[in-house]
């Protein structure tokens, strides 16, 4: 699938995603709706995470990132040049954070949005489901959002108290 590409297909060529289709469509949906009840300036403040300190803007960061590094290695079983996910979350984690801590709230929210498009039209391009292809769906996706929402609704609530 070239970058030109802009349109979402209405389902992955593949069957078997209906699951994850869902898990992802509506975990963005919550987390969009939850960083949407804050100003830019609540995005900024340190305390969804501690040691290190993360912000809602690391935290969308973070998942831009992953969705991001899908998108590349979707992009590459497409291409038929994937090598497989041996990767070192941890490692990548930091990494991300580092590269993307001095960015403005701006940058990571639509960094995010536009890695989220391209991960999913690289997704739904696939032409078989296969373990790979699941793995980082999983990693980037709705399972990955589940992992972060219950912890940004209560840091949420919490900027909420403060105003």
């Amino acid at each position: 699938m070239s970058h030109a590409d802009t349109a979402l297909p209405e389902q992955p060529a593949s069957a078997g995603w209906q699951k994850e289709i869902d898990a992802e469509r509506t975990g963005w949906y919550e987390l969009a709706e939850l960083v949407r009840s804050l100003s830019p300036a609540e995005c900024l403040v340190p305390g969804y995470y501690r040691n290190p300190d993360w912000t809602v803007r690391d935290l969308v960061a973070h998942l831009g990132a992953w969705l991001a590094e899908a998108e590349v290695q979707l992009e590459r079983m497409f291409g038929g040049t994937y090598d497989g996910h041996d990767v070192n979350v941890d490692a990548l984690n930091a990494q991300f954070l580092e590269a993307m801590h001095d960015q403005p709230w701006e940058v990571a929210w639509t960094m995010a949005n536009a890695a989220r498009t391209r991960m999913l039209q690289d997704w739904y391009a696939l032409p078989a489901r296969d373990d790979e292809a699941a793995w980082w769906v999983d990693k980037s996706g709705g399972y990955h959002y589940g992992e972060h929402i219950p912890h940004l609704r209560e840091w949420v609530a919490e900027l909420h108290s403060r105003r």
